[in-house]
């Protein structure tokens, strides 16, 4: 199991970097599992209970040229992330329920586990060795060391040229002094990377080629190769700073400020000392500066920032509220129940960074085949140097620049960086939309999903009753409503909650009834205007006045769809029947369609009754397995699987942990925030069935992506390994190809941050 530090890492710009760390680190006694990202610039080490490494560590990544700063050093054992919740069953529906008195329990306990602050540290000074600061990944990116030392290398270029010029006997020493005020710190690189267990980097084939260009007078051309180098260097730092911040950048989104309320009144203090429990006042277009629960107020809150559903939801006492969210037009009071490290923002960002950091099994792949690649470059190089000249009496100085120019094509920047780089725009894609998922191995087992299986109530459903049906007996819909309403005013039962929406919905008229009392198996009574009120069950009703075939067919209808049926009599005479039931959301059908686009199947797994299932089952046609135990729900999923089919499982992220488990991928959803953050293997803030689809678009375009890469990546040496074979192109052509594809390949993974609707 181990013990878990992460740490920051400032100055990573490549694959290459994360490797060197990554090697450096292993080596350290005590180290049992080292994960590098470099997309979140983030370190993760897994060690023993004996002995702490943290010093070892911070020495070798600040030789090697980076900075660090320890994250949170979490004494808690590493575990799966492909955990869920408690083992119970989420079987309320909604439906199974008697009108009479209102004896009903909607309770659902959900257990939350908290998350771990994190406490970010200043990172020691490091050695320069690697043309950085600690602080590389703050301000603009040319007044880094590493533009600083690029733009060195260039003046020194146009120096020489028109110092050889002035000189031209001496043109090969002036060029490769050039050269050297760029080599330099990448030899000393090189060395420092072979002397911690990299001894095939790619600052080593760079020095090699460069060295032996001069070695055979192309001192010109190894100056130009080295400051290309340095500039696709340059380019790779700020594309890894792009996909950082696009993470990062949600926590720009946290007001500076808070305005917290006191015995003396209202001032301002910094967001980030708000604690547990005080009460903070949040005005029309401010940002919420914490998550908490509205003590008094009512108002539209924007949660685009979170959720990334751009319609403002309504929201009013007893309502949580996320750091971040804008609070469009009323003044509300807000009780924090989170501090700032621990925030939904925070949360969100630390998970996305954790996930970058856990590899998909292509990148591991790529990753294993890059340690074989460097050193089959040296050896093809070499061979394509000595060969031809000993073999077939060649010219020595053709073979040997041929062989140079190898060692730049053969460089893995571009084949190395393919696969994270992708993983990394697309997690950090998929939370800016409400869309999380716990690393690049679920992103792409996503990918090949193709059977989706769902919860029902709270998921496909809303989990709460609403009115589906109302028959008036001489008297409109609306009156019936607005009389049933006038019996429920002021109840918090779900069912009363439901007639007083449909009141609201329909415009009906506000009327007051009088001595309204419950009673026991019965249902409501009051009067109004001297009538006798009485809305209760069907047999209730029956006991006071016999029911036509015409009422009794219609309640057998209802009932057998599933929904609860309530009866109102006005003076012992029947007016009107009223259906409820657990309705579909409004999104589901769209959802589900959308699913069927990608070839992908649904399946509704519930433990509800098979009437009410089969409901809404029909209504958004969708197979239907009900009346399921939870480990009904593990074998079906199982049985899909043996099948063959890839299988999601949709829940709220803590109920039905034996089907959540058993899933190839469990996403939670409809749990609420908390528990989508800490549970299952991906999760959907916005809690919109329609949004599976788009996280399942969203991994299929990744992996599409990755493919184009490494296309690219491969594609491309290819191409000028021939052409430099066949003495058409040399070593400036060579690099260019190594840093076009590096770039080409950043590009394409950066265009997964362009958000596509749909």
């Amino acid at each position: 199991m181990g013990i878990q530090d992460r740490y920051r890492i400032t100055g990573m710009d490549c694959a290459s970097c994360a490797q060197k760390i990554d090697t450096a680190v292993r080596r350290i006694d005590g180290v049992e599992d080292v994960s590098v990202s470099v997309s979140a610039g983030t370190m993760t080490v897994r060690r023993g209970e004996v002995a702490d490494p943290a010093e070892p560590i911070r020495a070798i990544v600040t030789k090697l040229g980076y900075g660090i700063a320890p994250l949170a050093n979490r004494t808690t054992p590493a575990h799966s992330q492909h955990g869920a919740g408690p083992d119970h069953d989420a079987t309320c529906s909604g439906h199974d329920h008697d009108h009479g008195g209102h004896h009903h329990d909607h309770g659902h306990a959900h257990d939350h586990a908290p998350a771990t602050p994190a406490a970010a540290a200043k990172a020691a000074p490091p050695l320069d060795l690697h043309g950085h600061d600690a602080g590389e990944d703050e301000g603009a990116w040319w007044q880094s060391k590493k533009a600083k030392l690029t733009l060195a290398a260039g003046a020194a270029i146009v120096v020489a040229f028109v110092t050889s010029h002035l000189f031209p006997e001496a043109k090969s020493i002036i060029f490769a002094v050039a050269m050297l005020v760029g080599l330099v710190p990448i030899a000393r690189r090189a060395l420092m990377a072979a002397r911690y267990g990299t001894p095939f980097s790619i600052e080593t084939l760079m020095t090699i080629a460069a060295v032996g260009a001069v070695i055979i007078g192309a001192g010109e051309e190894a100056a130009m190769v080295v400051f290309l180098f340095l500039i696709g260097e340059l380019l790779e730092g700020v594309a890894a700073r792009r996909a950082r911040s696009s993470i990062r950048g949600l926590a720009t989104l946290l007001p500076e400020t808070a305005r917290l309320e006191g015995p003396d009144g209202t001032r301002e203090i910094p967001a980030a000392e708000l604690t547990l429990g005080a009460i903070i006042q949040i005005r029309p277009g401010d940002r919420i500066a914490a998550d908490g629960r509205i003590l008094e107020g009512e108002s539209a809150i924007d949660e685009a920032p979170v959720t990334g559903e751009s319609v403002p939801k309504r929201k009013g006492v007893g309502d949580t509220v996320f750091a971040g969210t804008i609070n469009a037009d009323g003044v509300i009071r807000v009780e924090v129940t989170a501090v700032a490290s621990d925030n939904t923002i925070a949360r969100i960002v630390r998970l996305v960074e954790e996930a970058q950091e856990s590899k998909a099994p292509t990148e591991r792949f790529i990753d294993r085949f890059s340690r074989w690649y460097t050193p089959a470059v040296l050896i093809v190089g070499a061979l394509v140097a000595v060969l031809p000249p000993l073999v077939f009496g060649g010219n020595w100085g053709e073979w040997v620049y041929k062989g140079l120019a190898i060692l730049l094509i053969g460089c893995p920047c571009a084949l190395v960086i393919s696969t994270p780089a992708a993983i990394a725009a697309g997690l950090a894609a998929g939370a800016r939309q409400g869309l999380l998922m716990k690393g690049g191995a679920v992103l792409e087992t996503l990918a090949g999903i193709n059977r989706v299986a769902f919860d029902k109530t709270g998921t496909l459903t809303l989990g709460r009753p609403v009115v589906s049906d109302v028959v008036g007996y001489g008297r409109p819909e609306a009156e019936v409503i607005a009389l049933a309403a006038s019996l429920e005013t002021g109840s918090n039962h779900p069912l009363a909650r439901a007639i007083l929406a449909k009141a609201t919905d329909l415009a009906a008229p506000t009327i007051v009834a009088e001595a309204i009392a419950a009673i026991a198996g019965k249902g409501m009574t009051g009067k109004v205007e001297g009538r006798s009120l009485l809305l209760g069950s069907a047999a209730a009703a029956a006991e006071i006045v016999p029911l036509t075939a015409e009422q009794d067919a219609a309640i057998s209808a209802f009932s057998g769809e599933g929904k609860s049926v309530s009866v109102l009599l006005v003076d012992d005479v029947i007016v009107g029947i009223i259906a409820m039931r657990d309705g579909p959301r409004a999104d589901a059908k769209a959802g589900l369609t959308a699913l069927a686009a990608l070839n992908v199947s649904p399946i509704m797994l519930t433990g509800d009754n098979a009437r009410a299932a089969q409901a809404v089952g029909g209504d958004l046609g969708i197979e239907v397995r009900a009346e399921l135990l939870p480990q009904d729900k593990q074998r079906i999923i199982r049985e899909l699987q043996a099948g063959g089919a890839k299988v999601a499982k949709v829940g709220d992220g803590i109920n039905d942990a034996p089907a959540l488990a058993a899933a190839d991928v469990g996403i939670a959803m409809g749990g609420g925030t908390d528990v989508a953050l800490e549970t299952a293997d991906a999760a959907i803030l916005n809690n919109n069935v329609g949004d599976v689809a788009r996280l399942i678009r969203l991994a299929r375009r990744t992996m599409r992506n990755i493919h184009q890469n490494i296309v690219i990546a491969l594609g491309l040496k290819a191409v000028f390994l021939v052409t430099t074979i066949l003495g058409i192109t040399g070593l400036w052509p060579a690099i260019l190809a190594d840093t076009g594809a590096t770039v080409l390949v950043t590009i394409n993974a950066l265009s997964l941050l362009v958000v596509k609707k749909g």
